[in-house]
């Protein structure tokens, strides 16, 4: 969703990515479905997949398919696309094996890997201390997040401050509700009114609710944002100064019993940043601006 997805960050003012050039140049992405789908990549095999992954030729991440552009479905098809899914792809393919993306709920989603019900997690997921207590994680990138409005800015939302009474859509799961729940009692606390947290188990629901004046403001990573702002800008607009980068670390989810994994994908990823695949990824998707490096 760092879900990047799951948000956390912006103490006291808002801290954005510089999202107005990102937008201009544009994303990829598309829109979602609700299915599994298996593809492939182009880089060589060059490393040791665990036994039960190359038994079964198959490397399966469970990823919320509905958070463009880090992952969604190509128009009117089941075919996921996205920047996770091509890094996901490229690191099945360095262990000799074909990705496969099941199509997860986010809040719902450690919980299916702990069930064994796929081999990790990629789904723009921050990497923080209370799911560190349930999994590892492989971190691969770093983003900042943002606050998306309507054009004019109508409920005239600048600081954290200005969110007082108003209302704000998050995805479900998402450290973005934890943190702004945090915030609204912080708010309280000095007298002010509560944030009116509302929950999607869809972020791309999240966004709509914006869209069509069920809340006040959208909560989600930078990157998201932009595609959206991209994909209708008539709609949409950046609250406050998008100016100030305040990156967080994301990254794939594994089972901390998986340690031959963990080591399998650490070595994945750092063979991306070493040949240069990921920085055509992020060209492609247009994330540049959005997201830092974070090489293991």
């Amino acid at each position: 969703m760092t879900v990047l997805r799951a948000k956390i960050a912006l103490l006291g003012g808002f801290a954005f990515v510089s999202l107005i050039a990102l937008a201009a140049a544009g994303c990829g992405g598309s829109s979602k479905s609700s299915s599994s789908s298996t593809t492939s990549a182009t880089p060589s095999s060059s490393i040791q997949a665990p036994a039960s992954v190359k038994s079964a030729g198959t490397l399966a991440f469970c990823s919320d398919i509905t958070y463009p552009p880090e992952e969604s479905y190509k128009a009117g098809t089941t075919t996921p696309e996205g920047s996770d899914i091509d890094i996901g792809n490229y690191i099945a393919k360095k262990m000799g094996v074909k990705a496969r993306f099941d199509n997860t709920g986010f809040d719902g989603i450690i919980a299916a890997l702990l069930a064994k019900k796929c081999d990790l997690v990629i789904s723009g997921m921050n990497d923080t201390p209370e799911r560190r207590k349930q999994v590892a994680f492989v971190d691969y990138l770093k983003v900042g997040q943002s606050f998306m409005v309507k054009t004019g800015n109508p409920a005239h939302i600048a600081t954290l401050a200005s969110l007082a009474g108003k209302s704000a859509s998050v995805e479900t799961g998402t450290t973005n509700k934890d943190f702004l729940d945090a915030q609204s009692k912080k708010l309280q606390g000095q007298g002010k009114k509560a944030i009116h947290v509302v929950t999607f188990p869809k972020d791309t629901d999240a966004a709509n609710a914006l869209k069509t004046g069920k809340v006040d403001a959208y909560f989600g990573d930078s990157p998201v944002v932009a595609y959206y702002l991209l994909q209708d800008p008539g709609s949409f607009a950046i609250a406050g100064n998008p100016t100030v980068v305040n990156p967080i670390p994301i990254g794939m989810a594994i089972r901390k019993s998986d340690t031959e994994l963990q080591t399998a994908v650490t070595k994945a990823v750092r063979a991306m940043y070493d040949d240069g695949t990921i920085d055509k990824i992020l060209k492609r998707w247009k994330l540049g601006k959005a997201v830092a490096h974070l090489k293991p």
